[in-house]
């Protein structure tokens, strides 16, 4: 039994198993076949964050796989009723998969300690693992490889990033990160998100310049500047990453084959301009949709290979 918590927990010839299978299923349900393949297979998905892409995608994704899911909200009482132990025990007895949308990656960790089934990170405050398998999908899609691309990711640090950028070391995707300081990953942990392995062909560079981190990138990613709990600090935010707002010029720096990628919801004329999220470079709708074909893979994987 395996977990699927951070990037790490796959090791990089099963991240390419997983992103085949990902594939055949997509081009399948382009074809208009959708093959039962979780046929009786039920996720419970915990979600304590406010969601589209993530619950959409999960249930439509079970549901085209022939399996069921079930959406736990607040009623079941998770750490006000009983133990995470027995809450997990229990709860990985009735179903084969638990997907976890926590406000703590603590939680989740502990949730698999004691769970029988495995247990998917759907978002915590600091991996977005599901997400960064959309986002590499969607650029293998566009440029047919990962071979030599180079992702720039323009903006905070967060989640999103730490996952992405583990990613990107596991395939060998050039990354470049442009934060503002205080705002960036420190030395010790772009060591530790980026392993002591990374793949052949990955390298890293990271800056306070935008214009320097897109400059011959293959995709410019971003997301918002205040995330979910930290509206407290919405107003210096805005402040710091002013000058990081991802507009038409920043994508002409890249160039015009360049995409924009972003994990939305989006805060348009903040992190980003109408002009590109509307733009013929824009793959935020293929990102999204992405977001339920590389969820299918990884539960195909997790539940029969």
């Amino acid at each position: 039994m395996r977990h699927f918590i951070t990037i790490d927990d796959v090791q990089t010839a099963e991240l390419h198993r997983i992103f085949q299978i990902s594939g055949q299923i997509k081009a399948d349900v382009k074809n208009g076949i959708r093959k039962p393949l979780l046929t009786g297979k039920t996720i419970a998905m915990i979600f304590e964050k406010q969601s589209l892409r993530t619950r959409v995608s999960f249930e439509a994704g079970m549901t085209q796989l022939g399996g069921g899911s079930m959406f736990l909200g607040a009623e079941v009482g998770l750490g006000k009723r009983e133990s995470t132990a027995d809450f997990s025990r229990v709860l990985s007895s009735m179903v084969d998969a638990i997907v976890f949308r926590s406000n703590k990656h603590e939680s989740i960790v502990e949730m698999a300690k004691y769970a029988t089934c495995p247990v998917i990170n759907a978002l915590s405050d600091a991996e977005h693992p599901c997400q960064a398998l959309a986002d590499l999908m969607t650029m293998k899609e566009e440029f047919g490889d990962w071979k030599a691309l180079k992702l720039a990711w323009v903006g905070d640090s967060n989640n999103v990033a730490s996952s992405v950028l583990r990613l990107c070391a596991k395939l060998g995707v050039r990354m470049s990160i442009a934060s503002p300081k205080g705002y960036d990953f420190d030395q010790e942990t772009l060591k530790r998100l980026v392993g002591p392995n990374p793949a052949e062909g990955f390298d890293l560079e990271t800056t306070t310049d935008p214009a320097v981190a897109v400059k011959g990138a293959n995709a410019v990613y971003t997301d918002v500047w205040v995330s979910m709990g930290q509206e407290a600090e919405e107003t210096e935010r805005k402040k710091v990453f002013a000058p990081y707002q991802v507009n038409e010029s920043l994508m002409e720096k890249a160039g015009k084959d360049c995409i924009f990628l972003h994990c939305l919801p989006a805060k348009r004329g903040q992190e980003v301009t109408d002009a590109v999220m509307d733009s013929p470079q824009s793959r935020i709708v293929a990102q999204s949709e992405n977001r339920m074909h590389t969820q299918k893979g990884l539960l195909v994987w997790l539940l029969t290979e």
